[in-house]
């Protein structure tokens, strides 16, 4: 049963852990959205492709945002209570730190569990389905190409070139085809205007071509022969397009897919080692996500007379390194110069340990302040740059009395 500090805590905890979240999925889908837009364009691929691109792409993001959402939740909550001195009351009517803890665990059990089914299975489906689009694009199977301003061929047997794209590639306008048949009858097209029709057949589609001219020449024919049309048909047969491979990488395997690979002794030692320290990989990111209600608890608290947001800044360099620590214990592990476990759980103790230390500093030491050395140093470091400052400003200020 929630009392009232519970939902109190959930309310703090609860605004700022989604704004986090929201503001970290968008700009990494902002900083991506401009990669996107110039290969999209560069392949000449339709616009809509790159928000499917970006959709696919959400999932991985989100595994990002929410441990980072999470741990500045519960930190900016737990601040905002100790600089208003509201924990200050809460600890003096009995309430401990432990106890205290119970919501952001809720939150960080919840979370646990929704990132677990995102890295463990929407993520790798959803990483396949944007190499296959990328595959798609770059292959032409999405109309991509298709360029304006730019001869195109389509299979070995015709050349196509459009010199404007109106509706989206609806109305085409400047036309030029020209196609060689096998006994060597060839047909050149010049039309006003054109547009792609769909068939029964998928592998064959309608190129609607008006007011323009054909001319048709084969070895047998004395001299070319000249059409001039206001509407002609002209089929297109498709070139075949490969089929996108299968979900062989790592990346897009689910974990129980890793987990029966790992244990497979079928399984060749390179691609074993690789699945290994993937499977460990996302399992040690999503178990960190339990300790991070307390680490959070243990940078939210500033020293006493206080508002220094140093806490805040180190709980995200503490997050991210960890995070890319984990990356290069994943790198180490897949090439086979360390174990997988020893690689990615090794940090992982290693920060649970640095985690429970200053969780019991600021929960069982009274007074204690885990980053109270820190605190000061860089108190330290701000007082000597604004002497700094305010002496190079006297410095550049023209002297009294001067004419």
């Amino acid at each position: 049963m929630l009392t009232a500090i519970d939902r109190y805590l959930a309310r703090l905890i609860a605004l700022p852990l989604l704004g986090t979240l929201v503001i970290a999925a968008m700009l990494l889908v902002l900083d991506k959205m401009l990669s996107l837009f110039d290969f999209v364009a560069a392949e000449g691929g339709p616009v809509s492709v790159v928000w499917r691109m970006l959709a696919n792409m959400l999932p991985e993001y989100l595994s990002l945002g929410i441990p980072i959402g999470l741990m500045l939740g519960i930190l900016l909550a737990f601040r905002k209570l100790a600089t208003s001195s509201e924990l200050d009351v809460m600890r003096a009517v009995g309430l401990s730190y432990g106890r205290l803890l119970r919501v952001p665990y809720m939150f960080a059990f919840a979370l646990a569990l929704l990132n677990l089914g995102i890295v463990g299975w929407v993520q790798p489906l959803s990483r396949h389905a944007y190499e296959a689009l990328r595959f798609e694009l770059r292959s032409g199977a999405l109309g991509a190409s298709i360029k304006v301003g730019e001869f195109t061929s389509l299979g070995k047997r015709m050349t196509l070139r459009i010199e404007r794209s109106l509706d989206e590639g609806r109305n085409l306008r400047g036309i030029f085809v020209r196609a060689v048949g096998k006994d060597g009858q060839s047909v050149a097209v010049t039309a006003a205007q054109g547009a792609f029709l769909a068939t029964d057949d998928p592998d064959t589609i309608i190129f609607r071509l008006r007011d323009g001219v054909l001319v048709n020449d084969a070895p047998k024919y004395k001299t070319p022969r000249i059409l001039s049309f206001s509407s002609h048909d002209l089929p297109i047969d498709l070139p075949q397009i490969e089929n996108f491979r299968g979900r062989d990488v790592d990346r897009e395997k689910t974990l129980p897919e890793l987990f029966s690979m790992g244990r497979d002794p079928a399984t060749p030692t390179k691609l074993r080692n690789e699945v290994r320290s993937n499977f460990h990989f996302r399992m040690v990111e999503v178990v960190m996500m339990m300790l991070l209600p307390m680490a959070a608890l243990a940078f939210a608290i500033p020293p006493k007379r206080s508002t220094s947001a140093l806490g805040v800044f180190l709980s995200i360099v503490f997050i991210v390194t960890y995070h890319k620590i984990n990356q290069y214990g994943e790198s180490i592990g897949s090439l086979g110069k360390i174990d997988p476990i020893i690689a990615l759980w090794g940090p992982f103790l290693l920060a649970s340990g640095l985690i429970f230390w200053m969780y019991h500093v600021i929960a069982h030491r009274p007074g204690g302040q885990p980053i109270a050395a820190l605190e000061y140093a860089f108190a330290k470091l701000g007082k000597q740059i604004g002497r700094l400052l305010r002496f190079v400003t006297r410095r550049g200020e023209p002297a009294q009395g001067a004419a």
